[in-house]
């Protein structure tokens, strides 16, 4: 039985670090005018903050500076990035649940 926990285990880190054993690419986010009409999730919060996901893209409106941190479902970091003040989008590579913090939010996101 521990040998396949330990096959399991050394799969998902492969899986998660790419097959030469080193870290994945993060995603960046990119400076936008406004998301596409097409909107999948939307969240009204009374926070600094407005989360919107369209058509595969996460974007972040804030009126003022705000750090980002995209997490995978398990905790892996995707995304770590401090914005200006305005209207970000990023795309993650593959589709899944992340949890999103932004500021003082904290978002489950599913793309």
């Amino acid at each position: 039985m521990r040998k396949w926990r330990k096959i399991l285990i050394a799969a998902v880190v492969m899986a998660a670090c790419g097959m030469d054993g080193t870290a994945a690419q993060m995603a960046t986010w990119e400076e936008v005018s406004s998301p596409r009409p097409a909107v999948v999730q939307s969240f009204d919060t009374e926070s600094e903050v407005s989360i919107v996901v369209a058509d595969g893209y996460i974007y972040i409106s804030s009126e003022k500076p705000v750090t980002v941190k995209i997490f995978s479902i398990l905790g892996q970091l995707i995304s770590r990035e401090s914005l200006k003040p305005g209207m970000h989008r990023i795309k993650l590579e593959s589709r899944g649940i992340y949890i999103l913090r932004a500021g003082s939010t904290t978002r489950r996101i599913t793309l």
